[in-house]
């Protein structure tokens, strides 16, 4: 087969796979997992052979005009790079890992049909975003993505918080696309086409006319796909979800996606000065404040939500300075640890039956329960903190070198201020993530008090897939910066000495300080016990945590709800803790802006609809009804006042026609 046919195959086969689930999902149950599984696996190999095919050379290009549709035409166009190859590599890699994860995750839940359907469908959806050449094509990977996360944050929907958050999550992003649709109008536009190498071209000559303008309506569609100030508030709520859903939502698709399309698009961006300072300081603003979020979140899904709204920071950061190199980069480092660090957590979860890491702190041996969660999750945040020579240090000091050459070597298109805004921002958020990186390793795996009930061992299938992702986690980052440089415009990925040792001694100080604090509550805390934990009953993962989701006060009453005296965020951030636990009380702000008005707008409209609106149309009926009334009082049935009232209405009729004649 042509590199091209295989290419059209990478996402047709998840659709179709998901087309036969629905399908047999009900007739025939026991096809259901081998087709959640065989055709994502199917992608994976023939992104595999795409890749090695394309080998970083020139790009793959497709095109084929679906109809005639006036001067700018919508075409099914192929444009594969080596970002695009490798990337799509990615989706169906962490996709497959999800899949087979999910088979044993939620073996007993009766929805688990529709559940692999809707991940195959976000999968293909996320591939039609990566390998298209056309942007209208694109926008339609890019708008399915929103429907099924929707469902599938959405999944638990018998609790109120998923539900909430799947709403949330819907809105927030929709609010981001308005814009993002009519900057592609408008880019379109000037360029005379959608296909992404015409509008490339176009930029190249210098032919966008408003420029600014269309990278920021772009940029608001970014910001809300990937998870970027100001529009990041549904990632942290959509950990109501099952827990393989968030890995693939924070690994490989969808806040993968605006990343992507900015990579792909970034001369566009380049082309405004203005607009990547805007971009410098979105970023700027999310690793930050994400970092110290992260460090006051109780829930442990929620603290690596927030760890990747950062993580996306960097790479918004990278594309900031121009080097999408770098950015993409830490896209494949960042989707393997990741990936890893929710799946572990959804083991952690059954085992201890509750997302609170302050009552896991309660809990002793928690470890030698799950022996493969802790070992795997050791390694994915020691590359998530950027400790050498795990992956995640190689692609974040990718990063921090291209914000120090943009801040020391200026560039025509790259303002300095950008590079620096990057760069302080990213030294920043390096010591940031290392401290909530160890935090988190300590409250989980070093609690004291009653043991851990024992639910036996995970599934083979969930324990397999952890150790297959922590490969990646270990070597991709020495392996990629090596070996792949052509795939990544042909950029020098090793770290810069600077760079290297800043943000390496800043992780170490994070760590070591948090370390500290933790030792000093722990000690604090064996001074006033809090009480024994209760035992969570067995059961099966995705429903023990749906359970945890709706409530932890159900599996361990008071203790779960109360403070944890051990935690070393509360020492860390001081008065800063309460903020940063809300989230900087974005949401507060958001509904006292937009909510409140709305629904006070709403409540007008619903009045003047019911007591204006309303009240003409009774009124309206009410007329006609009473003079059938009067008329059928009028009905007598007696004949001879029927003759009379003819008779009289025939003399009133002469006399007026009378009088009219004599006037005249």
């Amino acid at each position: 087969m042509t590199t091209t046919t295989l290419a059209v195959l990478v996402p047709l086969l998840p659709f179709l796979g998901a087309a036969a689930g629905l399908l047999l999902g009900r007739t025939a149950p026991g096809f259901v997992r081998p087709l959640a599984v065989l055709p994502t696996l199917a992608a994976l190999a023939l992104a595999a052979i795409v890749a090695v095919r394309q080998g970083g050379d020139a790009a793959i290009d497709s095109v084929t005009e679906l109809t005639p549709t006036g001067s700018v035409p919508v075409e099914l166009a192929l444009h594969i790079d080596g970002f695009a190859a490798l990337v799509a590599v990615l989706v169906t890699f962490v996709a497959t890992c999800v899949q087979i994860y999910s088979t044993g995750y939620l073996r007993d839940d009766p929805r688990y049909p529709s559940y692999a359907a809707l991940v195959s469908l976000f999968t293909s959806a996320m591939l039609l975003v990566v390998y298209s050449g056309d942007l209208i094509v694109l926008l339609v990977g890019w708008e399915v993505m929103g429907i099924c996360s929707y469902f599938l944050v959405g999944h638990y929907w018998e609790t109120p918080e998923a539900r909430a958050a799947s709403m949330k999550a819907f809105l927030v992003t929709k609010l981001g696309d308005v814009p993002f649709l009519i900057g592609l109008f408008a880019l379109a536009t000037d360029a005379g086409s959608f296909r992404v190498t015409k509008i490339l071209s176009t930029v190249a000559s210098g032919g966008l006319h408003h420029p600014t303008l269309i990278a920021l309506l772009l940029l608001a569609g970014v910001a809300g796909k990937s998870a970027q100030f100001p529009l990041h508030t549904w990632l942290p709520d959509a950990m109501a979800g099952p827990t393989p859903v968030s890995a693939l939502i924070h690994a490989a698709t969808m806040v993968a996606a605006g990343v992507y399309f900015v990579a792909r698009l970034l001369p566009v961006f380049e082309a405004s000065s203005a607009a990547m300072v805007v971009l410098a300081a979105m970023a700027a603003v999310t690793m930050a404040g994400s970092g110290l979020a992260a460090l006051a979140q109780d829930d442990i899904k929620r603290v690596l939500a927030y760890s990747t709204i950062g993580q996306l920071g960097y790479m918004t950061g990278a594309l900031a300075v121009g080097d999408r190199g770098a950015a993409v980069f830490h896209l494949l480092s960042h989707g393997a640890f990741k990936a890893l660090l929710f799946l572990a957590a959804g083991v952690i979860i059954h085992a201890s039956g509750t997302n609170s890491l302050a009552a896991m702190s309660r809990m002793g041996n928690l470890r030698a329960r799950v022996p493969d969660a802790f070992w795997t999750m050791t390694v994915a945040l020691l590359a998530l903190a950027a400790i050498p020579p795990f992956s995640g240090f190689f692609s974040k000091e990718s990063v921090l070198g291209a914000a120090e050459h943009a801040a020391t070597e200026h560039t025509s298109h790259i303002p300095g201020a950008a590079g620096w805004i990057v760069l302080v921002a990213g030294l920043l958020t390096a010591l940031l993530t290392a401290a909530y990186a160890t935090r988190l390793w300590l409250l989980a795996f070093h609690g004291k008090g009653v043991d851990a009930p024992d639910h036996g061992r995970q599934p083979v299938a969930m324990n397999a897939v952890l150790w297959v992702l922590a490969v990646p986690s270990l070597a991709l980052g020495g392996l990629a910066y090596r070996v792949l440089p052509d795939w990544f415009d042909g950029r020098d990925l090793t770290p810069t000495l600077t760079t290297s040792v800043l943000g390496t001694g800043v992780a170490l100080v994070g760590g070591i300080v948090t370390y500290g604090a933790w030792r000093h509550t722990t000690a604090l805390a064996a001074r006033t016990p809090m009480g024994a934990v209760a035992a969570h009953p067995e059961g099966d993962a995705g429903l023990v945590e749906a359970e945890a989701i709706a409530s932890h006060t159900a599996a361990y009453g008071d203790v779960a709800s109360a403070p944890d005296p051990a935690d070393p965020g509360r020492l860390l951030l001081g008065p800063l803790h309460r903020h940063a636990a809300t989230g900087f009380h974005l949401d507060a702000v958001y509904a006292a802006l937009f909510v409140r008005p709305v629904l006070a707008a709403a409540s007008l409209v619903r009045f003047l609809d019911r007591e204006v609106v309303d009240t003409y149309v009774r009124g309206a009926g009410t007329l006609p009804r009473l003079a059938g009334a009067a008329v059928r009082r009028a009905q007598t049935g007696n004949l001879q006042t029927y003759v009379s009232a003819l008779l009289a209405g025939t003399v009133v009729l002469t006399v007026a026609v009378l009088l009219v004649a004599t006037g005249a």
